[in-house]
């Protein structure tokens, strides 16, 4: 695992994330290529760490949502690292990021063009299932990256940070700034989104902890990381609420509409914004004090450990499994439970530090 600190971002944003995919099953299958088949291949195939790393592989970026800065700067990453590699990057995927039926498209059209790999964020956990499973079954590697499908959906899945971490530190931050006494709420993404309900299930795990006994988690609402329609919610929450204390969006559309408001509003400095963000979305609202802190991780580098663990892949150096360990870039990585290998730990941004980074 990376043990370096991560610069974060987003877009998630966006991070990402924060942050789509879809798949359906095409191509010529027969019935013994069967989903549990491929699994059982996956699962029965042997890394060769030492094999040479191959070239001329083409591999597909699906993003939740292109057009979106977060995913742009994650996906320019992975296309950078594939050019070092000496392999090919292209990129497909919806223009909104809860068209689930798109992804699915998306992924078999992927497919049927026979790309050696692809690296998906995925809308939704389960949707994307048949038709991942189909790309795997015709050989294609399949690497989640930002938000993750299935275990069985996919052979790795390249994490922003540890879930844990994300869920806990989005609560520490906001408990610190509004003294650990009020009334909270989440503005996230889609309702189906699985980073997001991940790490908002920690969080709810961080607020049982009796430090935060006089801190209420009053409502979950959902901005559909649509900018207009985080404003909106942003705006509903304070009325609402109207003894709202503090606002986490682990998205960074979200959280972007969210500052957007509050700059403009009564609520400027009275009501504590923090979560998932960009520097160079972010940095106004810090600097105009709407925003104290927020955290991210550099999407160019979670593109990155994307593209290279879909070559590592595609080149036997890997299967996937627990325990085993790759070379990306300068850095080695393990393998951890269920496929999982995580960039590293995320970066706070404040006054202090936001003019250093430039995502």
């Amino acid at each position: 695992m990376r043990k370096s600190s991560v610069r974060r971002t987003c877009a998630a944003l966006a991070a990402v994330t924060s942050l789509a995919l879809a798949v359906s099953a095409c191509g010529g299958t027969t019935k013994k290529n069967s989903g549990s088949d491929a699994a059982a291949a996956t699962s029965t195939a042997k890394a060769d760490p030492n094999a040479a790393t191959k070239k001329g592989l083409t591999v597909g970026f699906l993003p939740k949502q292109v057009n979106n800065p977060y995913f742009t700067s994650a996906d320019k990453g992975g296309e950078k690292a594939l050019s070092e590699l000496g392999s090919k990057y292209k990129e497909v995927g919806p223009s909104s990021a809860t068209d689930t039926a798109g992804q699915v498209s998306y992924v078999n059209t992927l497919t049927q063009q026979q790309v050696n790999a692809m690296a998906v964020s995925a809308q939704d956990p389960g949707a994307l299932c048949t038709a991942l499973k189909q790309a795997m079954k015709n050989n294609i590697k399949v690497v989640t990256y930002d938000s993750d499908t299935k275990t069985d959906c996919r052979n790795a899945f390249v994490s922003q940070a540890s879930a844990e971490d994300l869920g806990r530190t989005e609560v520490q931050l906001m408990a610190k700034q509004i003294g650990y006494k009020g009334q909270i709420a989440i503005l996230s993404a889609a309702q189906t989104a699985t980073n997001q309900n991940t790490w908002i299930g920690f969080m709810k795990d961080e607020l049982k902890d009796p430090k935060y006994k006089d801190v209420k988690l009053v409502k979950i609402a959902y901005g559909n990381d649509d900018a207009q329609a985080s404003f909106q919610q942003t705006q509903g929450l304070l009325q609402q609420y109207p003894n709202l204390k503090g606002i986490i969006s682990p998205t960074t559309v979200g959280i972007k509409a969210a500052a957007q408001y509050l700059s403009g509003s009564k609520y400027k400095g009275k009501v504590k914004l923090t979560g998932l963000g960009t520097p160079n979305d972010m940095r106004k609202y810090v600097k105009n004090g709407t925003v104290e802190g927020f955290e991210l991780w550099d999407p160019a580098k979670l593109g990155d450990l994307a593209a290279r663990t879909a070559v590592a892949l595609s080149s036997g150096q890997i299967t996937g499994k627990e325990g085993e360990t790759f070379k990306a870039g300068s850095t080695t990585y393990t393998i951890g439970k269920d496929g999982v290998i995580t960039l590293g730990k995320p970066t706070v941004f404040d006054a202090k530090n936001i003019d250093q980074f430039n995502f």
